[in-house]
C-alpha cells in the first residue's frame, strides 16, 4: 500500500494532523524537502509509531534535527514484514541517494581468487565479482597482494593463472610452461586426473594449509639456485616472504574455519564511522573504514550500512556486531533475501569481543582525526551546491548535476561524455559515454545537441529511473554551446532545467540569466567543484575516444600485415590489445597467439621492424 501525505506547501500543523493516520503495520517512509526531493528513507516495524518520533517534541541529534527541519513532505509503502521494508528499504536507498541516509560512495571492492572448478582444467584468476560456479578465496587486503599468493599457487602447483579456453586441439605453451610455472594443459601435456589433483593441493593450500607450501619453496629455491638459475631462485625466497606474512595475520584462539566479519559502528551524533575487520580461516585479512552520516538510531543505521554493504561483498559465516545491532532482524535478512545463514553475534568475552572492541577503537580514532577533513568536505560538495544556487541564481538546489563533453580529432571517432555529481560528488555508476551517429565533420555544437537529445528522450520513459531529470546541466564551453543546448531544451519543452557553461580559458560561467559571464574567486569552493566535474567529464570523453581512436588504428596497421586476416587480427587484439605491446612481443610470444606460429610472428616482427 502507497499513501503521500501532505504538499510541500503544507504548515507543519497538517502534517501532524496527518500522522495520526498512520497505520500500525510494518513499511518503509519516505522524507522531502519543498523540493520534492527524497532526503531520507527508513524502514519501520510499526509506521505510526517510527514517523511520529521524528516529530515529537523533545532532545534529538543534530543530524536529525537538521533533516526534520527540511521535511516538507513524506508518503508511506506498507510491506507485509519488517523484513521486506529493509529489502525495499535498501532498494530505495540506491535510487534516490537521499541526503541524510548512509551512502556507500565509491565502494571499490576487494580482490579475491577465483577458481572455475566448473571446467575439466580449472584456472586460477583475480576476481572482484562473486558469481556462482566458482569458488573464491578472500578477500585479500592489508600488505598482501592477490597477485603475489597467485604466483605462489602457480610456483607451487603448476596449476594455469589465465584464461585461454582449453580446446581439443592443443595450443602452443606460453612463457608460463617454459619458467615451470603451469603444467601446460593448454597444450595437452598433462592429463585431466594429474591435473585435478594439482588444483585439491592449490585450494587445500588457500584454506590454509601453508606448510606443504612453505616445504615445496625451499625445495624449489635450492633447485634452481644448484642449477645457477638465481633469477627463479630469488622469485621462490620473496614468496616465503609472503607465506610468512600470512603466518602472522593468523589469530591463533580462533577457529581454522571461522569466516567472520567483525563490524563496530560509533557516532558522535553528527557524523559516523564504520570499521569492518575480515577473518577469513582464522587469517585476519585486514580492516576497512568507511565514514557516514545518518539521521536515524544507531542500530537503524548499522542495519542499513549492513544491507548495502553486503549486497556488493562476500557474506560471512559469522557477523560480530555490538550489543545495539538488530540482531534477530540480519539473521532473518540475510536467510531470507540472500538464502544465507549467518550467525550474528554480541559477544560478551573471548577473542571475538577483544576483535570487537579492536574494531570499535579503530573506528573512534578514525572518527576524530577526520572531523575536520568531513567538514571540509562538506564545504567543498553540499556547501558549494548551496552557494552555487544562491549566487548563479538557480530555481533550485542542484543536487543532480550533469556535465557534458564532446571529443574528437578533425571529425574522427566522435564521441561525448556525460558525468553526474551528487550533492557535489562525483556518481560514477551514472556516467554514461555516447558515439556520435548523425554528425559528419568535426562539429561541436551538432554534436553536443545530438547528445541531449539522446539523454534527453529518456525522460518520460520506463527508463528515466536510471537517468532522472537533472537539476543542473553543465556544458564545457562558451556562449556559443550554451546556445547550442538551450535550443535543445527549448525544443523538447524542458525550460525548467538550470543550465550553465563554462569556458575553460578564463574560468568564465555563463548563464541564460544574465549576459555577461560571471567570474567567481579561484579559491572559491562552488567554482573548484566546478572545475572537477568539468574535468571529469573531459577526462571521461578523452579515455573513452582513445579507446575508439587505439583500436581503430590498431585494427588499420594490422591490416597491412601480410597474412593477417580478420581471425588473426581479433586474436592479437585480444592478446595484446594495443600496438605498442605487438612492436615490443618477442617471437615466442607472438608465436604463441591462436592462428600465428612461428612464420606469421617472423612476418609481424619485421613489419614493425621495417615500417614504425
Amino acid at each position: 500500500m502507497f499513501s503521500s501525505l501532505g504538499s510541500c506547501d503544507e504548515p507543519m500543523s497538517e502534517i501532524q494532523e496527518k500522522l495520526k493516520l498512520l497505520p500500525d503495520a510494518p513499511g518503509v517512509y519516505v522524507m522531502l524537502d519543498k523540493d520534492k526531493t527524497v532526503i531520507y528513507v527508513g524502514k519501520a516495524r510499526m509506521l505510526k509509531n517510527r514517523v511520529r518520533q521524528y516529530f515529537h517534541a523533545g532532545l534529538k541529534a543534530e543530524k536529525v534535527e537538521a533533516m526534520v527541519s527540511n521535511i516538507a513532505d513524506f508518503y508511506y509503502i506498507i510491506t507485509k514484514s519488517e523484513i521486506d521494508a529493509l529489502s525495499l528499504e535498501n532498494n530505495l536507498i540506491k535510487k534516490y541517494k537521499p541526503k541524510y541516509n548512509i551512502l556507500l560512495k565509491d565502494d571499490k571492492t576487494y580482490p579475491y581468487i577465483r577458481v572455475s572448478v566448473g571446467e575439466k582444467y580449472p584456472a586460477f584468476t583475480v576476481s572482484r565479482k562473486l558469481r556462482k560456479g566458482s569458488k573464491y578465496f578472500g578477500p585479500y587486503m592489508g600488505g598482501v597482494r592477490v597477485r603475489d599468493v597467485l604466483e605462489i599457487v602457480s610456483i607451487a602447483f603448476g596449476v594455469r593463472i589465465c584464461s585461454t579456453a582449453i580446446t581439443e586441439k592443443p595450443k602452443k605453451p606460453c612463457l608460463n610452461y617454459h619458467i615451470h610455472r603451469c603444467a601446460g594443459p593448454c597444450a595437452h601435456y598433462i592429463s585431466e586426473e594429474e591435473y585435478g589433483e594439482r588444483v585439491k593441493a592449490a585450494v587445500r593450500f588457500l584454506d590454509g594449509g601453508e606448510s606443504d607450501v612453505e616445504q615445496l619453496l625451499r625445495e624449489r629455491m635450492q633447485t634452481f639456485a644448484e642449477a645457477e638459475e638465481f633469477e627463479l631462485a630469488m622469485d621462490c625466497r620473496n614468496k616465503l616472504e609472503i607465506l610468512s606474512k600470512i603466518r602472522l595475520k593468523r589469530i591463533t584462539s580462533l577457529n581454522r574455519d571461522i569466516n567472520a566479519d567483525v563490524v563496530s559502528y560509533v557516532s558522535n551524533k553528527m557524523y559516523s564511522a564504520v570499521n569492518i575487520l575480515v577473518v577469513r580461516r582464522g587469517i585476519m585479512q585486514g580492516a576497512k573504514t568507511y565514514t557516514a552520516e545518518s539521521a536515524s538510531s544507531d542500530g537503524e543505521a548499522l542495519t542499513s550500512f549492513l544491507t548495502q554493504y553486503y549486497a556488493k561483498n562476500e557474506i560471512p559465516d559469522e557477523l560480530i556486531l555490538p550489543d545495539f545491532c538488530e540482531q534477530a532482524l540480519l539473521e532473518n535478512y540475510f536467510q531470507s533475501v540472500h538464502h544465507k545463514c549467518v550467525s550474528v553475534i554480541c559477544p560478551k568475552q573471548s577473542i571475538r569481543k577483544q576483535l570487537l572492541e579492536m574494531a570499535e577503537k579503530n573506528a573512534t580514532e578514525f572518527l576524530e582525526k577526520s572531523i575536520d577533513r568531513i567538514r571540509h568536505k562538506e564545504d567543498m560538495t553540499v556547501n558549494a551546491c548551496r552557494r552555487l544556487q544562491e549566487i548563479l541564481q538557480l530555481s533550485r538546489y542542484p543536487r543532480r548535476m550533469e556535465c557534458y563533453d564532446i571529443s574528437n580529432i578533425s571529425g574522427v571517432d566522435k564521441v561525448g561524455s556525460m558525468v553526474v555529481f551528487i550533492d557535489g560528488e562525483a556518481d560514477r555508476s551514472s556516467y554514461r559515454r555516447f558515439k556520435i551517429k548523425t554528425v559528419e565533420g568535426a562539429n561541436d555544437f551538432a554534436s553536443l545537441q545530438e547528445v541531449l537529445l539522446r539523454r534527453l528522450a529518456k525522460l518520460g520513459t520506463a527508463e528515466e529511473d536510471h537517468f532522472p531529470k537533472p537539476d543542473l546541466m553543465i556544458i564545457d564551453g562558451g556562449k556559443g554551446q550554451l546556445s547550442a543546448v538551450r535550443a535543445i531544451l527549448e525544443r523538447l519543452g524542458m525550460q525548467d532545467i538550470d543550465l550553465i557553461s563554462l569556458a575553460k580559458k578564463e574560468e568564465e560561467i555563463f548563464t541564460l540569466r544574465n549576459k555577461e559571464s560571471i567570474r567567481l574567486d579561484q579559491r572559491d569552493f562552488s567554482l573548484q567543484m566546478l572545475q572537477r566535474i568539468r574535468d571529469e567529464a573531459h577526462r571521461f570523453a578523452i579515455t573513452f575516444f582513445r579507446n575508439i581512436h587505439s583500436k581503430q588504428s590498431l585494427t588499420s596497421v594490422l591490416t597491412e600485415i601480410p597474412g593477417i586476416g580478420k581471425i588473426k587480427r581479433r586474436a592479437l587484439l585480444e592478446r595484446f590489445g594495443t600496438i605498442d605491446r605487438i612492436m615490443h612481443a618477442d617471437l615466442k610470444e607472438l608465436a604463441a597467439v591462436e592462428g600465428i606460429g612461428e612464420n606469421l610472428a617472423q612476418v609481424i616482427k619485421k613489419y614493425f621492424e621495417d615500417e614504425i
